[in-house]
């Protein structure tokens, strides 16, 4: 009986990383999130787009969910592609024991209006100017284990250049 349940909690282990490790990491921690989003309006303020900031980490399902559900919803591709520069902002609560990066995560925040208190992921539209013009908490777009397409279409057009002129 002990043998079957050990067997029973490994394998319901296995599936549970498996199913966490499945997507794609998309953040990258190595870079520095000033200059990122500073290449961002660069980028934007060329192709006249706004920037969205989709801050979080790939220690956080949820983020990983958001960018697996954007990559295979062509709809919202399409949105996301005519109207923004989308990039994925590095956050990571856990690691900012050294003064350097502690002050450049405290640095990104401010200058993103301190979204942090939305939770995560949390979505900073930015005009081509660098000015927040939204924050867009993420747990009005999910249902289920998932998001809501029409919630998140509603959202990416309602913040386009055009729709803020």
């Amino acid at each position: 009986m002990k043998r079957l349940l050990f067997i029973s909690l490994f394998a319901v282990t296995a599936i549970m990383l498996n199913a966490q490790t499945a997507l794609k990491k998309v953040y990258n921690e190595d870079i520095n999130p000033i200059e990122q989003i500073d290449q961002a309006l660069f980028k934007a303020k060329v192709e006249q787009k706004h920037v969205v900031c989709q801050v979080g980490g790939n220690w956080c399902p949820w983020c990983l969910r958001f960018a697996d559900f954007i990559s295979r919803d062509s709809t919202t591709t399409r949105v996301i592609e005519e109207s923004y520069v989308y990039i994925h902002v590095n956050y990571n609560p856990r690691k900012n024991e050294d003064s350097a990066h502690a002050q450049l995560t405290q640095a990104m925040l401010q200058r993103l209006g301190n979204p942090v208190r939305f939770g995560f992921p949390v979505f900073v539209v930015l005009n081509a100017d660098g000015k927040v013009i939204h924050t867009q908490d993420s747990s009005f777009l999910e249902e289920g284990n998932s998001y809501n397409q029409e919630k998140v279409l509603r959202f990416f057009n309602c913040w386009t250049p055009k729709a803020t002129l």
